[in-house]
């Protein structure tokens, strides 16, 4: 009996209230299975996989891509009646499973067709069934990290028998296909063979899949059509029983291109129009809150940094950072974590509805990080509790995860101090914005050759340039200044984090 389920929105992160629909990996007719990733969705924070939470199959998708939806909204409808998403074969018995269809290679024997179109002896178990068919069981479907999903038993493919022995003078019989077979009469259908003198491997390829049947890809290979825009439905197989190969992709997907590289190039547009969503969207109500409620003040401070550089150069060559990818920022990072501990006030958040200054005793290390989705500050958490070595490998870890926009929303949530690195950028310095709730912000501008007094004397060394801005109702100016000093003195001698630190 058909029942039609809804999967409305959920809230995947703390007080999330809408979420855009980037990808459907499903369409209608497609049968779905409990924790099977459905969408792809991108909320203010992150683009996460959803899984679905019915087994059935798909009737309906109820929003479209690129479309934004509140939390709680149906997204998706699901048939859960029948067999839970798994039609059985027309006029066959239930979870009975027509066996491959054969190349065409050579005709089967006589007995290997009275096999194929005789049904089953009421009550014979089946190979790869043990006990015939499995009592269905009352259960609740459960999410990924929700609970268990009971197994199924799936039967293995039955194997072709040998071909019988033609005898001299008979033509050859005609080639009966198992996916060809009905079982309710039992009657197979028949096959024209070869033409004589043509082997049997140059029959030519399955024909594209009709009548709504499913062409047969692997995951893989259905993936790779997807991203390309090859419809495997219009494309006929080459591999063994009809798949469709990689090879069988590529090729559609060249002769699709093929006519588009002659026509003539249309005139660009003089506008264009993009759609604020997802973490352009909260970073924009974001950094507007920020600058127009905490009154920022910036300081800016020259460094050289010349010993800094050389002492990363000496951590390079240590075995405890061997599989880390370093950078000035390490030790940027771990200025600002010894900086923290001496003025504990730098890492403190205004609460307005208290009337209170929260001072905060540990240190989650935001870094800002631009991707292709936006500014993301995603953090290391309780960074003053790391080792150099450690505090590295987080740093690393952080930014390679970000760069692939696999950053979990808990890693974007409860930052309580930030750098921002614009010297990748190749900028010297800028005024940073406060992250929300959070009382200090640390610009790391480019280091580069400078002419420099040192020692006395004129000389050329590497200098860079520290920004920090800092929420005025916290922050006065000479703790401001002192904590941008600390940071710079720091870096002009990275022995005083040994004596500091």
């Amino acid at each position: 009996m058909s029942e039609v389920k809804q999967f409305r929105l959920p809230d995947v992160g703390e007080g999330l209230t809408e979420a855009d629909i980037v990808s459907w990996h499903v369409k209608p007719g497609d049968p779905v299975t409990v924790n099977q990733v459905i969408v792809d969705i991108e909320t203010a924070k992150a683009v996460v996989e959803l899984p679905c939470p019915f087994e059935g199959v798909v009737t309906s998708l109820l929003v479209p891509e690129g479309q934004t939806v509140d939390v709680g909204t149906p997204i998706i409808e699901v048939d859960t009646g029948g067999t839970g998403g798994t039609p059985a074969p027309e006029g066959g018995r239930r979870g009975r499973r027509a066996a491959p269809a054969s190349t065409g290679a050579v005709p089967p024997s006589a007995a290997t067709l009275a096999e194929i179109s005789t049904p089953p002896a009421e009550g014979a178990v089946e190979p790869g069934v043990e006990g015939g068919p499995a009592p269905k069981q009352e259960r609740q479907p459960v999410l990924v990290g929700y609970g268990v999903k009971l197994g199924t038993t799936k039967r293995r493919t039955r194997k072709p028998a040998a071909p019988a022995a033609e005898t001299p003078g008979t033509p050859p019989a005609p080639i009966r296909t198992p996916a060809t077979v009905s079982s309710a009469a039992h009657v197979p259908a028949a096959v024209p063979a070869p033409p004589a003198g043509q082997p049997a491997s140059a029959a030519p390829a399955t024909p594209p899949a009709e009548n709504g049947q499913r062409a047969l890809a692997k995951p893989p290979v259905r993936k790779l059509a997807k991203d390309l825009g090859v419809d495997l439905a219009a494309l006929a197989g080459s591999g063994p029983g009809g798949v469709i190969t990689r090879d069988d992709v590529n090729t559609a997907a060249q002769q699709a291109a093929a006519p588009a590289a002659v026509r003539p190039l249309a005139p660009a547009p003089r506008e264009e129009r993009i759609a604020v969503r997802g973490v352009r969207k909260h970073t924009a109500a974001a950094v507007t809150a920020s600058a127009f409620t905490a009154p920022h003040v910036t300081e800016f401070l020259q460094v050289d940094v010349t010993e800094s550089m050389a002492a990363l150069e000496r951590l390079r060559s240590m075995s405890d950072f061997a599989e880390v990818r370093l950078s000035p920022l390490l030790l940027v990072a771990k200025a600002l974590l010894v900086a923290v501990a001496r003025h504990p006030m730098i890492n403190s958040t205004w609460d307005e509805r208290a009337q209170e200054i929260v001072v905060k005793h540990y240190v989650n290390l935001g870094i800002a990080a631009a991707t292709d989705r936006g500014l993301l500050v995603p953090n290391v958490k309780s960074a003053h509790t790391l080792s150099l070595p450690d505090l590295a490998r987080g740093l690393s870890a952080l930014a390679a995860t970000a760069r692939e926009g696999k950053t979990p929303p808990a890693d974007l949530a409860g930052g309580t101090i930030t750098i921002t690195n614009v010297g990748v950028f190749g900028v010297d310095a800028g005024t940073p914005i406060l992250t929300p709730g959070e009382a200090a912000i640390l610009a790391f501008g480019q280091v580069r050759d400078a002419p420099w007094v040192h020692q006395g004397q004129l000389a050329v060394r590497q200098v860079t340039t520290l920004s920090l801005s800092f929420d005025h109702r916290i922050v006065d100016g000479d703790l401001g200044s002192a904590v941008l000093r600390d940071i710079g003195a720091m870096l002009a001698d990275p022995v005083r984090m040994l004596a500091w630190g």
